[in-house]
């Protein structure tokens, strides 16, 4: 492409964009080349719009019109336009302007804004998406305020400016209406952006899931292949759409294959297709594409194998097919897929590779892998649970777990998401979407390559640089229950589809085992439960007994969740073995369905037919469906467990799930009771106290920031290098946000050691600062509770003596604290996660044992409670084997202000302070490290975009 001259061209303003109507655009600059595009989009506009856009009649653009429209200095004058396959659908461009509305150049802050859509893309949320990207470039050009004469019949632009979320004003001039936008993102225009963005990405995975009409390209006429498998499989599963079998090798004319239509190409059809699924050789997709694109499909699956995890040459053609396939508006899920199941009954969709469909449930799946999928679908059906939908995603290299969570958010036939994912490319936005999701449904994953420290082959993701337990931290503060394996996904996904959450952590135990029953009690125990005694019914116990024991334990208040063992009945007086599985069955399941809704889990030990007949379906399809405003997992929208409400407000459960361990019924229930605890507590979410910003100026900090960044770099954010503040530096900054650091003076010879003594004050301590030697007590680097002169004097020359000259040691002196417990706290940026704020012990407990604790940065003042107490080494803090606990506010306090400072300025990287002592009452930093950088890319904070990864 030729570009201005000027002006490099901006390639990091080009993106693909989600659509309203689950399609996709590309976003991109225009340039000189897009003159011919420019002109033909013009021609496509009506008369309506050219006048909406001129205030005049405007038939044709002139020469002039299009070098001004196409050449820009990505400064002052910037366009953007839309594009399918490759044509411009919209427009939009800005004018840098001063207080009087003429052409202008930095450091004016206003532009004028104007738009143009062709009638055929209008209603597409194609201007909305437009105005999101041309902000933040403004943004970047520091641009501060957009202003745009509408006429008043134009109320469809008015409203893409209206329904933005900035701050506005509206004025009546000369018969137009003057609009001014403030450009700082404000919290309605972030969740109007994320709204947009939800309902725009649930709709593109509901195109694909929900088709009228299914073509399978790459069926071959002899038995067997993939391609006849799966329209095998879409024949059988009675998909109510309509079926095409497309095969270029077909011969003419096309005799229906399995009584399903057949052509050479999908273009011979006549009329468009939803979704067409990919099973040709991975050379043959591109052309394969190219006939789904111009013949109007919707979305793809791709099955063909031969992409990025075959190495180089695949990953090359995995960007292409992406590229292709977004160039037509078209989402991918795959290449190297295993397929997508929808079980409901008005689409029954099987276009997947699975040799028995799933029944119909109310779990959603999504996997990354085909042969995981496998094994979780055969555990699933062979347990008797059913699923609303399921997508193996093979490569991921479009369509991934975020945008199914955005589907399944909505989605009123799934009430448990369970994900098993072998990368996260956007942790931060995973979070964010399994935040909310999770509020109103549990959301189960277990993540695959944890400690391999390479990407899987196949996945094209960002790297992440924080390590998994980290990770896992950030899921569970999100309230995603994260497990360790695909057997756990199953059983804790089984107790979650089939129980209502419990309002507490009290466990009945009874059964007809006592030996059972004390299993179940020790792994309670483990597992941070709190059970009550096992009940021994006797192995002679009837299936009357444990209905009315089962009975008894539901109904007891002070049992949130029943644990029932059961082994086979042993009866002195019938020698005879016997088959008490589905009587036993029958008694659990009428006594759970009349009481009131606890979760409930069986324990079984060689019981022929019980698993089957508590999984067994209910006698009437409607039966299996939750309560209106319920969902199936007993839990209402306001997040309060089912058995708050009455009991008539819930569904009787009536599957119940089966385990052949009691280690493994117990771990399930322990995960289900701490995500209902985190669902309580989400209801009513924790908040950042006020207090804080009397004593935070967030200007200043801004203000010492640049300079701070401009005398490193010279040139603005753009030029600037990452730099370590000064320790005096770092005091001054931290100290804008009320975190107080303590002195520190020099002392390289023992008379300005104790100069620096005289001015601090005795007692003092005497610590080295070089880098080997930093917060290493242990190595001698540090002298405590020198008391007076001579002390420093002696502890200066052993110092030097034992581990080096003052220039390689660099020792300072610091007047004593405060006896407490050492702690240490962090602040740090990831590329893809984002800002984490961490916390724990000093020393060997978090350097040695890894103790230590993360939260994503907003923290909240429950999420500083919470941060505290999740260390392993917490009751340290708090008291243990008589010590005074600690000021444990002023901790919270300390983790709120450093969770500010980062949250408001993206230009703080890193923050370290350690040590920092807490005593019985306040605490002190003793040491702190400050790194500042350029703002990071912020991608989940910017306008909608997809990955561009792939």
């Amino acid at each position: 492409m030729e570009h201005p001259r000027d002006h490099a061209y901006p390639a990091h303003w080009e993106a693909d964009v989600v659509l309203r109507d689950g399609s996709t655009a590309r976003i991109r600059p225009i340039t000189p080349a897009d003159a011919g595009r420019l002109v033909s989009f013009y021609e496509q506009v009506s008369d309506e719009s050219k006048y909406y856009r001129f205030f005049a009649p405007y038939p044709r653009l002139s020469d002039r019109d299009v070098h001004r429209f196409t050449h820009h200095d990505y400064v002052d004058r910037v366009g953007l336009a839309a594009t399918v396959g490759g044509e411009f659908i919209a427009t939009v461009r800005y004018d840098r302007t001063d207080g009087h509305g003429r052409a202008a150049s930095a450091p004016a802050d206003e532009a004028e804004v104007a738009f143009l859509v062709q009638d055929a893309h209008q209603g597409r949320g194609v201007a909305s998406a437009l105005l999101e990207h041309i902000a933040a470039v403004a943004r970047e050009r520091g641009i501060r305020r957009f202003s745009a004469e509408v006429l008043p019949a134009n109320s469809k632009m008015i409203k893409v400016f209206r329904d933005a979320g900035y701050t506005q004003r509206r004025s009546f001039e000369d018969g137009a209406v003057r609009l001014t936008l403030d450009l700082e993102p404000t919290a309605e225009s972030l969740a109007v952006q994320r709204g947009r963005e939800q309902r725009a990405e649930a709709r593109s995975v509901q195109r694909l899931l929900a088709p009228g009409s299914v073509a399978v390209v790459g069926t071959g006429r002899a038995p067997g292949g993939v391609g006849r498998t799966v329209l095998r499989h879409l024949r059988d599963a009675g998909f109510r759409g309509r079926l095409y079998a497309v095969n270029s090798a077909f011969p003419e004319p096309c005799e229906p294959l399995d009584g399903v239509p057949a052509v050479r190409a999908l273009a011979r059809l006549g009329e468009p297709v939803d979704l067409a699924v990919l099973t040709v050789p991975a050379e043959r997709v591109p052309e394969a594409v190219d006939d789904c694109g111009r013949s109007g499909v919707r979305g793809l699956v791709v099955l063909s194998a031969g992409y990025a995890e075959s190495g180089a040459e695949g990953r090359g053609r995995q960007r292409a097919l992406v590229r292709q396939a977004r160039s037509y508006g078209m989402r991918i899920i795959g290449p190297n897929a295993f397929g997508i199941i929808n079980t409901s009954d008005a689409v029954r969709l099987n276009a997947s590779l699975a040799p028995r469909p799933p029944a119909r449930g109310r779990i959603g799946l999504f996997t990354q892998s085909g042969a995981i999928g496998i094994a979780v679908l055969a555990g699933l059906h062979r347990r008797g649970a059913g699923l609303s939908s399921f997508i193996s995603a093979g490569n991921r290299a479009d369509v991934s777990g975020n945008d199914i969570l955005q589907y399944w958010f909505e989605d009123p036939d799934t009430d448990v998401a369970l994900l098993y994912l072998e990368t996260i490319g956007n942790p931060r936005k995973f979070t964010r979407l399994a935040r909310r999701t999770a509020a109103v449904k549990p959301v189960v994953v277990v993540k695959g390559a944890r400690h391999g420290g390479a990407t899987p082959p196949g996945h094209t993701v960002p790297v992440t640089r924080i390590p998994d337990a980290t990770v896992s931290d950030l899921l569970r503060q999100a309230g995603v229950i994260r497990v360790d394996t695909v057997t756990e996904l199953v059983d804790t996904g089984l107790l979650l589809a089939s129980q209502p959450l419990p309002a507490g952590a009290r466990v009945a135990i009874l059964g007809n085992s006592e030996s059972l029953g004390l299993l179940t009690y020790d792994a309670c125990l483990t597992e941070g439960l709190r059970p009550l005694p096992p009940r021994d019914l006797t192995t002679a116990a009837t299936p009357d007994d444990f209905r009315t024991a089962l009975a008894a334990a539901l109904a007891d208040p002070a049992c949130d969740a029943v644990v029932v063992t059961a082994i086979p009945r042993v009866a002195d007086t019938d020698p005879t073995p016997r088959t008490d599985g589905p009587a036993l069955a029958t008694a659990l399941r009428t006594a759970a369905a009349a009481s009131p809704p606890k979760p409930v889990a069986v324990v079984h030990v060689e019981l022929a037919g019980l698993p089957e007949a508590l999984s067994a379906p209910p006698a009437s399809p409607e039966a299996d469906a939750p309560a209106p405003g319920v969902p199936a997992t007993g839990v209402p929208a306001t997040g309060v467990p089912a058995t708050d409400a009455p009991a008539t407000d819930a569904p009787a459960p009536l599957r119940i799930p089966a385990y052949p361990a009691a280690e493994r019924a117990v771990r399930a229930l322990a995960e289900v009771v701490r995500y209902a605890r985190w669902r309580r507590q989400a209801a009513e979410p924790g908040r950042v106290p006020e207090f804080l910003d009397e004593t935070i100026d967030e200007g200043g900090a801004a203000g010492l920031i640049r300079d701070l960044l401009g005398g490193a770099g010279g040139g603005g954010a753009e030029g600037a290098a990452r730099v370590t503040l000064a320790a005096e530096e770092a005091r001054r900054l931290l100290g804008l946000y009320g975190i107080s650091v303590r002195p520190t003076l020099p002392a390289p010879t023992p008379d300005e050691a104790a100069e620096a003594a005289a001015r601090l004050g005795y007692p003092v301590a005497l610590k080295t600062t070089a880098p080997h030697l930093r917060h290493r007590a242990d190595l001698g680097g540090v002298r405590l509770d020198l008391a007076d002169e001579g002390q420093l004097r002696l502890a200066h020359r052993e110092l030097t003596e034992a581990l080096g000259t003052a220039a390689e040691l660099r020792p300072v002196v610091q007047a004593m604290a405060p006896r407490g417990v050492d702690t240490v706290v962090r602040a740090a940026i990831d590329a893809a996660a984002g800002a984490v704020l961490s916390f724990g012990l000093a020393g060997a407990p978090s350097e040695l044992l890894g103790d230590i604790a993360h939260r994503l940065v907003p923290v909240t003042d429950r999420d500083a409670a919470e941060l505290i107490r999740s260390v392993r080494t917490a009751p340290l803090l708090f008291g243990w084997r008589g010590s005074a606990p600690v000021d444990s506010a002023a901790l919270e306090e300390l983790l709120l202000r450093v969770s500010r400072l980062v949250d408001d300025h993206p230009e703080v990287v890193s923050v370290t302070l350690e040590p920092v002592v807490v005593a019985t009452h306040g605490l002190s930093v003793l040491d702190a490290s400050v790194r500042l950088s350029p703002p990071p890319a912020r991608d989940d904070l910017g306008p909608r975009t997809l990955p561009s990864h792939y």
